[in-house]
């Protein structure tokens, strides 16, 4: 297990030995611009400055041993040569096929998948283009004009968050809507106002029998009907995105109008596959292709870059640092771009679900801290919200910020004061002000000095994107699916399954049913037992 190696028990004893250290003093006299050359790496367009971490070079130099004999590198490998690494549902996770080239001849389980990944990849530009162009229509001849997706989970959070992202260049081609939750109020919301004769649903479910998207795409498809469109028009606004062929038909949708992906995608590093297909309708295939090269450049990097130099290699072991061995608990994404303002709940799903468990692949027990809580929001809102607490509260909380050198918007003035707040709320981090400092600045009211303090001492790194577009934007979600996988290989944990979100799945079956009265009471805990006889009792009022 990871925790008995060597470089594990090394870094335990180093972390004691940096608990009284300030990162202030690295940066004082002739260090600091070394140390801010030395910890900073590029790669496809992107720049990260991890200076401001509790690390020097002894703690760099131990990480990457540490990596090494952890066999990240082989994992890895694995992964990219299409090995079952996914060894609880024995599946390869190669989502990095499905932003490659057919000449780069990814297998998975030794079959060829690089013709099947261009297939559908043709398939969603052909589709793509006749909705933007307005040749895919309505049932009545009218041009879509607007477009829901339907989805949960990795279904809906990696569309929707790339389609807000660059929503700012949209300037051609359908609005997009989504909704995920079963709540109905989600649908009914979107749907209001809807044309249904200008309006397509994308349903987005690998096996077709996911009870939140289904129940939405049923509602969706008696209110077209309720609209006026015939069943027989039903065909010209829904299109599936599923592997269940069956399912898929018996719902009323053209199997000719399903978008197909495979086991080997993984829900959650989906939105390059056809699970994509609403961000190509909304941005176009060329720039949805351009997407895909941004992530297919960072892959190469990963594949290819030595550790001290490899953007993902140096975040999945921080992570891994701050979390096992600094005891954080939790890590803030704070975005200076508001068009990313829904990556940190990308990032939610991506790094919880993936490496939240306990469990090692051997089914051991992890004795070590794994999966951070990752959340935050968009700067520099987060300032008048939660910084308080990562500025003078008494948790450590590492924090990401990233933002753009080249401004989204063209408001003058506007981009300037966005990165001075980004860069001063790093600084101010590091440095804290100490007691001194506060007097120094006139403060006489001895009283008053320490709620003036701040410690500082708080890491944080900083992620440069040139731009936010495409291509960037794909070399940065593909970093953080990276990133994560080396937390996993690094705690020896399978990242690419979630048997965690099952069981409470299976126990709301039985639940409904008996909330809906077609069945009796099953055996619950009491608390639950109760819950459903208070609701049981108000549904039985508003029936009666």
């Amino acid at each position: 297990m990871t925790t008995s190696l060597p470089a594990w028990q090394a870094l335990r004893a180093h972390a004691d030995t940096l608990r009284g250290t300030h990162m202030r003093d690295w940066f004082e006299g002739p260090r600091g611009p070394l140390r801010a050359e030395r910890f900073t790496a590029e790669a496809c367009g992107l720049t990260l400055d991890y200076a401001k971490n509790r690390i020097t070079d002894e703690t760099l130099a131990l990480l990457f041993t540490l990596a090494g004999q952890a066999r990240v590198a082989e994992r890895r490998d694995a992964m990219f040569g299409g090995e079952p690494v996914n060894t609880t549902e024995h599946r390869a996770a190669l989502h990095i096929a499905l932003r490659a080239y057919p000449e780069d001849g990814y297998r998975a389980l030794g079959v060829p998948v690089g013709a099947d990944v261009a297939t559908v990849l043709a398939q969603i530009e052909r589709f793509a283009n006749a909705v933007r162009s307005g040749a895919w229509t309505g049932f009545d001849g009218r041009a879509i004009t607007d477009v829901v997706n339907i989805g949960i989970g990795g279904s809906d959070l990696g569309p929707r968050m790339v389609c807000r992202a660059l929503s700012d260049a949209q300037t051609t081609g359908p609005r997009m809507h989504f909704v995920a939750n079963v709540d109905g109020s989600d649908l009914a919301r979107t749907l209001s106002g809807l044309d249904a004769a200008t309006t397509l649903v994308i349903v987005c479910s690998k096996t077709f029998t996911t009870l939140e998207t289904m129940a939405n795409a049923c509602t969706a498809r008696d209110w077209f009907l309720q609209q006026g469109v015939t069943r027989a028009g039903l065909a010209r606004h829904f299109v599936a995105v599923s592997t269940n062929r069956d399912a898929v038909a018996e719902f009323g949708i053209d199997p000719a109008n399903m978008f197909p992906f495979w086991d080997w995608v993984g829900g959650r590093f989906s939105l390059w596959s056809a699970v994509g297909l609403s961000i190509a309708v909304a941005i176009g295939f060329e720039r949805f292709r351009q997407l895909l090269d941004g992530a297919r450049a960072m892959d190469l990097h990963f594949a290819s870059a030595p550790p001290e130099r490899n953007l993902p290699m140096i975040l999945g072991l921080l992570d891994v640092w701050y979390r096992s061995f600094l005891g954080a608990g939790s890590r803030c994404v704070a975005p200076y771009c508001e068009p990313l303002e829904l990556l940190p709940a990308f990032l939610q799903q991506l790094e919880m679900e993936s490496n939240g468990k306990s469990v090692r692949l051997d089914g051991g027990a992890l004795d070590a801290g794994s999966a951070a809580v990752v959340w935050g929001t968009t700067g520099t809102n987060g300032q008048h919200a939660y910084f308080q607490m990562m500025h003078q509260g008494s948790q450590l909380v590492p924090v990401d910020f990233i933002a753009t050198l080249e401004p989204v918007s063209d408001l003058p003035g506007h981009h300037t004061k966005l990165l001075a707040n980004c860069f001063a709320q790093g600084e101010a981090l590091l440095r804290g002000r100490t007691a001194d400092e506060v007097r120094a600045e006139g403060v006489r009211d001895e009283a008053l000095v320490p709620h003036l303090v701040f410690e500082g001492n708080r890491p944080s790194n900083t992620l440069l994107l040139q731009r936010l577009d495409p291509y960037h934007l794909g070399a940065l979600l593909a970093l953080s699916e990276h990133r994560t996988f080396v937390q996993g290989a690094l705690w020896q944990i399978n990242s690419f399954d979630q048997w965690g979100v099952e069981l409470g799945k299976k126990l709301a079956a039985p639940i409904q049913r008996e909330l809906e009265g077609t069945a009796g009471a099953a055996a619950h805990d009491a608390s639950t037992a109760a819950l459903i006889r208070r609701a049981q009792a108000v549904r039985a009022t508003a029936a009666g």
